[in-house]
């Protein structure tokens, strides 16, 4: 649904596009970018700090080279991104049917197709277009929202809010994008939910993995 709902402009598409791909690649930064996971302010201020270093270094390689990007995003495996639990939520209650095969088999194709179908508008993306707000949650808890905001290329502003987890190691890790009150997780749930009744969970994975994140008739 958050494909269909981001429909109306090509800007919007794009605001989806980046907020998704700021969360799946802010962990591939060089070495020398310090990650703070300590809390869920730092994780999203000094991952995307990083990561817009890497592309501001190597903009003109990642335009001709869009595979040099994903093989830097595969080498780290998201470290910083609860890859396993968006997953699972996103399946919702086809996840306790999926074998663990399928289950690895969709959390790698969901990601590589995102990464494939949107490595356009991360490249494109500069330092000067995102603010993390200040951090209103309880530091005492283990969930929290990381507020931020997206300029698009009209000057208007986008609200893109992430949804924060402490893992059972104490280590921050995002795993949901809310955008304008959307939560990519619910739609995309929605949207598959509905192609696995109709079609079954193998049917999709194997859409997912020839590269295709929107359902037939859904692009």
């Amino acid at each position: 649904m958050i494909l269909l709902s981001f429909s109306r402009g090509s800007g919007s598409i794009r605001v989806m596009a980046i907020a998704m791909l700021l969360l799946l690649v802010a962990p591939f930064a060089r070495a020398a970018a310090t990650i703070d996971s300590s809390s869920p302010q730092q994780l999203i201020e000094s991952s995307s700090k990083a990561m817009l270093a890497d592309l501001d270094a190597n903009r003109e390689k990642y335009r001709r080279d869009k595979k040099a990007l994903y093989k830097v995003v595969d080498e780290k495996f998201l470290p910083h991104v609860d890859v396993d639990f968006a997953a699972q939520q996103v399946l919702g209650k086809h996840w306790r049917t999926a074998d663990a095969t399928q289950r690895t088999r969709f959390v790698t194709a969901f990601k590589q197709s995102l990464l494939e179908t949107y490595g356009d508008a991360l490249v494109e993306f500069t330092a000067d277009r995102l603010r993390v707000l200040p951090y209103q949650g309880d530091p005492a808890a283990d969930r929290g929202t990381v507020r931020t905001e997206i300029r698009r290329s009209n000057g208007s502003l986008v609200a893109v809010n992430y949804s924060m987890r402490k893992t059972a190691t104490g280590e921050w890790k995002a795993w949901d994008v809310v955008i304008e009150g959307i939560s990519y997780v619910k739609s995309f749930r929605e949207d598959f939910g509905l192609e696995i009744e109709q079609k079954g969970l193998e049917a999709v994975i194997k859409r997912l993995e020839a590269g295709a994140v929107h359902p037939p008739g859904k692009a």
